[in-house]
């Protein structure tokens, strides 16, 4: 029995861990080696040169500048994320009909890729021309057309790369945080309303928030984690025939110009951002859940 239950636990797991250590842990383990050598236009180098390509990295000024971008990030999509998915988890989840399909009209964003997703929100609702939805409803009321992503004093630019993040995402978490409304036990909410406990914000911050702190830290956790990486959004909504602009570049987009750029290809310093910028994300993210108790029972 025991022998049985080994093969099927082996048959299920075998493909997907033979794919992750191939695909995930062979390319990271790689890639913290090229990060202690000169390698440029090669995987396979030679020369060693210690921490240098770290030193020149946590000097380098546009990668600190591409972190600060990262920082303005997550500072605009992690709140926003985790309070309109939990406002639209919180009325879904109220529905008396039609909650499967409202489930999934706000879930399917999160099925499509990035990619078209960005080239949509650039080309269709934020074109810098006249004829983007958002320009158009703004002549409506006699404004001038904004060339969105072009715009850095203010930058507009936010509004764009914000909103095609949160349409891709909310639909994600406001799952999580269903699934977690729907495992609190009723008899708490009874006892709070026989204790005076008026329906509304009362019961919200006294039942259910305190219910959901396991799942609220869970989808802070991978918010920013997501944010740490966002690349597709910016790299095909900022990008153009004639480059990147450098004021909104985040690290895995100065990561990939610096790795396999027009002007040559640093595989080493590459590298070593990478590294840097896994350290960060794993610090920080041992961090917030320091911060948040979570894992622990009370």
């Amino acid at each position: 029995m025991k022998r049985r239950d080994a093969r099927a636990f082996w048959l299920f797991v075998g493909p997907f861990l033979i794919g992750l250590v191939v695909f995930a842990y062979l390319p990271i383990g790689w890639s913290a080696y090229l990060s202690f050598f000169d390698a440029r236009n090669t995987v396979t180098p030679t020369q060693f040169v210690g921490l240098d390509n770290y030193a020149h990295m946590l000097t380098d000024e546009p990668f600190l500048s591409s972190l600060g971008t990262f920082s303005v990030f997550a500072a605009f999509i992690v709140p926003l994320t985790f309070v309109l998915s939990l406002a639209l988890a919180l009325g879904v989840n109220r529905l008396r009909f039609a909650r499967a399909f409202f489930r999934s009209v706000f879930f399917l964003p999160f099925a499509c890729s990035y990619v078209v997703a960005s080239l949509i929100w650039k080309t269709s609702l934020f074109s810098g021309v006249r004829y983007g939805l958002a320009n158009t409803v703004l002549g409506w009321f006699g404004a001038d057309p904004v060339a969105w992503t072009g715009t850095v004093h203010p930058p507009l630019y936010w509004i764009v790369l914000v909103t095609a993040r949160l349409w891709l995402q909310l639909g994600f978490y406001m799952i999580l945080f269903i699934a977690a409304l729907q495992r609190i036990p009723q008899h708490l909410y009874e006892a709070a309303w026989l204790d005076g406990a008026k329906p509304g914000w009362q019961v919200f911050r006294h039942v259910t928030l305190p219910q959901l702190r396991a799942t609220a830290v869970a989808v802070l956790l991978l918010n920013l984690i997501n944010a740490y990486q966002a690349f597709d959004e910016f790299y095909n909504i900022m990008g153009d025939a004639r480059g990147y602009p450098p004021f909104a570049r985040p690290p895995l987009v100065y990561l990939y110009y610096t790795s396999l750029g027009s002007g040559g290809q640093d595989l080493g310093r590459g590298s070593a951002g990478a590294v840097i910028l896994a350290l960060l994300i794993a610090l920080v993210t041992l961090l917030q859940g320091r911060v948040f108790r979570f894992g622990r029972v009370s």
